[in-house]
This record gives structure tokens, sequence and C-alpha cells, in this order.
């Protein structure tokens, strides 16, 4: 895959969604708090979902789609995901 869009849960429960092209990178920056804004306070986080996509322009489609769901859709596509 060149492009992945994940979804992590934070150490307060929340959720955060993005996308990037080397998803194991981009994790540990989320846990050294130099990937984001919102992360950085709310580390460690975990991957609780991740979807792969051969362009970067659908994995986005798809980060856009994601983060205008409900939380509790969120909940859903990663139960779904993790089965």
């Amino acid at each position: 895959m060149k492009a992945w869009v994940y979804i992590l849960r934070c150490s307060d429960g929340s959720l955060y969604t993005g996308w990037t092209n080397d998803i194991e990178k981009r994790f540990a920056s989320h846990n050294r708090g130099t990937a984001s804004k919102y992360t950085r306070g709310r580390r460690p986080v975990e991957i609780v979902f991740k979807e792969g996509f051969e362009t970067k322009e659908e994995a986005m489609s798809r980060e856009a789609e994601i983060k205008s769901m409900t939380r509790a859709d969120k909940l859903l596509i990663v139960d779904q995901g993790n089965k």
C-alpha cells in the first residue's frame, strides 16, 4: 500500500484520524509528540484501525469521510476492521 488512513485511541479515550504514507513512522511520531498538536498532550496513543490505499488521494478522501463521522460510527468501523 502506498497510503494509509488510521485511527488512534489516545490516552484520554478520544479518537484521532489521520493519513500517512509510512504508518510505522507516523505512529512513532505521534508517540514522541512530534506529529500533531492534538495527540501531543494525549500520549500514549495506540493504533486501533488502519486501512491501506494505492494513492494518497484515496486515503485523503477516506480520511475526510471518517472525520465527518460521529464517534459512534468511528467506533463501529474500528470494531468491524478488527474482526
